[in-house]
């Protein structure tokens, strides 16, 4: 059956049209799109989506798979060689990856940006903390009123100190009218002026009203003592109350002092000083993929026994099925070969080694953008000037972690000033470093196929072969009565 021109024309244009699209040449990612700045990573359109079968594999570059929505590398050959391809060039996009087209994730897309966990505990170090429904709170914090007053804010501690002294006098001036009143000490021929014409002897010398009662309490609690106003042996009961108010005054006194004192010398106020960098790195050191942060103290006084420690929070599930939502593991750091516990003259970079005790081992560069954990971080000391134990804290989540970035020096001598002068301008300042893209993991194994391939190539050429012999037969000799064979 012949077709209809138009209709064939209609098919011959398709299909022509169907040659060109195939034809097209497969775009790539542009230049600085993968990990080039924290918080964001921007790729292109879906039209990037195809997966180029001939391009060499590699443990550093991932592949999409729609059902985990993560990216994760290819199967390791032993034959494939580590291409060290810079995680903030176009190489990436332009050699070797693309993304399948089934792997159409919205946080994969243009503009996307990483999932972030909510802060714990937020960068000054503050905790992310709201308490709530705790019964007879006010009760239990009345029982502590010292710890109470001392963590409130400024405001609320110097009413409480004003209040404290305001009532006090006020209450011990309502006592000494009350003394003077059922003395009859305020009768119009009791005042002071006719006291000596009446020879009348008051409780307290002095006292016409409330007001000079109120003088008068000031007097005796801060042991002023101007010499106008006295007491006398008449009342015996004015006498235990001068007493009593003076020992009150004291503790009183001692009491807010103490508050004061305890709030402006708060060893919190010395974590103002020691910074933490506002990002974490990982790169590779000594061959090993390491996730490393800055820690510093601005003052000269140092601080004696400092001690770094850092936590991981995310989420776990155990085996039974149950959610730990707020899990948190501890992560072993160093620094320059030593431990945590740190000779702190200058910043000093921690290192967590990412190896196969690190809860990182089996997390690639792509993994971190799907995943929502906080690296809480904690230096501890002692005040060099104080003697006060002191703890800093900051965290870190996955849009804070620069992938293939490296801490630039920030200490060098002045040979002007005769020491090692720090350059603080510098202390968040990172450098781009090639850095593969796979986990730690994967990259051991890598390592450990190309030295199992390289063993058993070196052993092969070390294999002796002995020449071969031709075949000789057996001979026998006979010589004074004994035979020899030779073979």
């Amino acid at each position: 059956m012949a077709l209809e021109p138009s209709v064939s024309y209609e098919m011959q244009v398709r299909k022509d049209d169907v040659t060109q699209k195939e034809a097209k040449p497969k775009p790539t990612l542009s230049a600085g799109k993968i990990f080039y700045k924290p918080g964001s990573i921007e790729e292109e359109t879906d039209e990037t989506s195809v997966l180029d079968s001939s391009m060499i594999e590699s443990p550093m570059l991932g592949v999409g798979y729609a059902a985990s929505a993560f990216l994760r590398p290819p199967q390791i050959h032993p034959a494939s060689s580590l291409h060290r391809i810079p995680t903030y060039s176009s190489s990436i996009g332009q050699s070797t990856l693309y993304r399948s087209e089934t792997c159409r994730s919205r946080s994969h897309r243009h503009g996307a940006s990483r999932r972030t966990r909510r802060r714990a505990i937020l960068k000054n170090g503050e905790c992310n903390i709201l308490k709530s429904k705790i019964s007879q709170r006010r009760l239990r914090f009345l029982q502590d009123m010292f710890t109470t007053l001392v963590d409130a804010q400024w405001r609320w501690t110097l009413l409480v100190f004003t209040l404290s002294f305001i009532l006090s006098w006020l209450g011990f001036a309502l006592i000494w009218w009350l003394i003077a009143f059922t003395h009859s000490d305020l009768e119009p021929d009791h005042l002071p002026p006719m006291q000596e014409s009446s020879n009348w002897k008051p409780c307290v010398f002095n006292i016409y009203d409330f007001t000079s009662c109120f003088l008068f309490s000031i007097e005796t609690q801060h042991t002023i003592g101007y010499g106008s106003r006295t007491t006398t042996e008449e009342c015996p009961e004015a006498i235990f109350i001068m007493c009593l108010q003076s020992i009150v005054g004291v503790m009183i006194q001692a009491f807010m002092v103490g508050i004061v004192f305890a709030k402006m010398t708060r060893p919190k106020h010395r974590t103002q000083t020691l910074l933490f960098s506002k990002y974490a790195v990982v790169c590779q050191r000594d061959g090993e993929l390491c996730l490393m942060f800055r820690v510093g103290d601005l003052r000269k006084s140092h601080i004696i026994g400092a001690s770094v420690r850092a936590q991981l929070i995310r989420s776990r599930t155990t085996k039974e099925g149950e959610l730990l939502s707020h899990y948190q593991t501890e992560l072993e750091l160093n620094a320059d070969g030593c431990d945590s516990n740190l000779f702190f003259i200058w910043p000093i970079t921690m290192v967590h080694r990412i190896n196969a005790e690190s809860p990182f081992y089996g997390v690639s560069a792509a993994d971190v953008l799907q995943e929502r954990f906080e690296i809480v971080v904690i230096l501890e000391g002692t005040i060099e000037s104080t003697g006060q134990t002191t703890q800093a804290r900051s965290s870190y989540t996955t849009s804070e972690i620069m992938w293939g970035h490296r801490f630039v020096p920030l200490v060098t001598y002045n040979r002007e000033r005769q020491g090692y002068e720090v350059d603080y301008s510098k202390f968040d300042e990172t450098t781009q470093v090639d850095t593969p893209l796979c986990s730690a993991k994967e990259l051991d194994e890598f390592y450990g196929n190309q030295a199992d391939h390289r063993s058993i190539e070196s052993t092969e050429h070390m294999i002796l072969k002995l020449p071969e012999r031709p075949p000789t037969e057996a001979k026998a000799e006979h010589k004074d009565g004994d035979f020899t064979v030779t073979l």
